[in-house]
């Protein structure tokens, strides 16, 4: 049988989610909590590869297991599973999928959130990005207006990159101001980049922030993105931001992956 789990986790301190001689990672994390519990040598399969200290708040990961205690004491082995991982690390539940579903093929879109906040914040700190310069948010947005649809997105990807295609089909894309519970005064001093593709090629997200802070500061208008997704040339992008402020939020699947034979 094939399980999903839904995973939540703080990057701080991980080399990323996938596993890497000596380094700690979040499917390392897993696969022994998962084995201890289950009593077998268990491997995880997860949705994609976040890159170090980048945080998760809905990330997916299947297994295989062909015991039924799973489906039975589902409560109880979520709370021995949690148990034994990390603080940073938790298995919010696990849900039965057909045997051929894959947590990471047929994932059909996937969101992410970058935060920033301008304004010293000790409590924002952690996981949201200090930019002390004043942003023209209105241009960031007509910015993210020009990277919808299918596009050739390796001019974002970090050099070096595998990916078997540069094309992506981004969906979503903006900026909007927030107010964290945790401010000490509602005000403009926080905002956050949210997007939603199909895909993302690695350092995707980090480096498309980047490049629209420089048009936000005045550096380049909104329209300088246009060209620099033309070039295909990472060097002609902004640089990368730094991933602690950026979370993996969502991943949608589509239904019929749920509906299994008993």
């Amino acid at each position: 049988m094939r399980f999903f789990a839904s995973i939540s986790y703080n990057g701080s301190g991980f080399s990323g989610w996938q596993i890497q001689q000596n380094a700690p990672s979040i499917q390392d994390e897993v696969q022994k909590a998962l084995s201890a519990v289950l009593r077998e040598k268990t491997d995880v399969t997860g949705a994609g590869r976040t890159d170090t200290g980048v945080n998760a708040s809905g990330f997916t990961a299947h297994f295989d297991f062909d015991g039924d205690i799973i489906l039975k004491e589902h409560d109880r082995i979520i709370y021995k599973i949690n148990a034994i991982l990390p603080g940073r690390i938790v298995v919010n539940s696990i849900r039965r999928v057909r045997d051929d579903a894959h947590a990471r093929f047929d994932a059909v879109s996937r969101t992410y959130r970058y935060y920033i906040h301008s304004s010293k914040d000790p409590f924002a700190r952690e996981f949201s990005w200090f930019c002390k310069f004043p942003l023209d948010v209105e241009a960031m947005n007509k910015a993210a207006g020009m990277i919808l649809g299918r596009r050739d997105f390796s001019c974002f990807e970090k050099t070096g990159g595998t990916a078997a295609t540069p094309f992506c089909d981004v969906t979503s894309a903006g900026w909007n101001r927030y107010t964290p519970s945790t401010a000490s005064l509602p005000g403009t001093d926080y905002l956050v980049f949210t997007i939603t593709a199909n895909r993302f090629l690695r350092n995707m997200v980090r480096a498309i922030v980047g490049t629209m802070i420089e048009i936000g500061r005045g550096k380049r208008p909104p329209e300088w993105i246009a060209d620099v997704l033309s070039s295909r040339d990472r060097c002609e992008a902004g640089q990368s931001v730094p991933g602690h402020a950026l979370f993996l939020t969502d991943i949608e699947y589509p239904k019929e992956i749920f509906e299994y034979k008993l």
